[in-house]
C-alpha cells in the first residue's frame, strides 16, 4: 500500500500542477459539474462514489479515478466520509 507522499509524487511526476488531500463528511453530494483540466482523485480513506456518462463506480482506499476535463459527473460520499487527494492540471 502506498503512501500519502508517495501518491502526491506520482501526481507531480504525472504533471498536475496542483495537488491536495481534501476531504468531506458521510453522505456529502456533488451534483453534476465540470472541471476545466484533468483531475485526479486518489482515495486515502473511506469511498467515493462517482457517476460519469451515466454510469457510476464506487473507489475505496488506495484506488483512482480520473475525470476527463469537461466532462460532466456527479460525486457522493459514503457513510464515513472520504479523504482524497486530488490532482488538477
Amino acid at each position: 500500500m502506498k503512501e500519502e507522499s508517495q501518491f502526491q509524487k506520482q501526481l507531480e511526476t504525472e504533471g498536475f500542477e496542483h495537488a491536495y488531500v481534501w476531504q468531506d463528511g458521510p453522505d456529502t453530494h456533488y451534483p453534476d459539474h465540470e472541471h476545466a483540466g484533468l483531475t485526479a482523485h486518489i482515495i486515502l480513506d473511506g469511498e467515493m462514489t462517482l457517476t460519469l456518462n451515466g454510469k457510476s463506480q464506487t473507489f475505496r482506499a488506495n484506488e483512482r479515478c480520473d475525470v476527463p476535463a469537461g466532462a460532466v459527473h456527479s460525486a457522493r460520499m459514503g457513510p464515513r466520509g472520504c479523504r482524497y487527494l486530488v490532482g488538477e492540471e
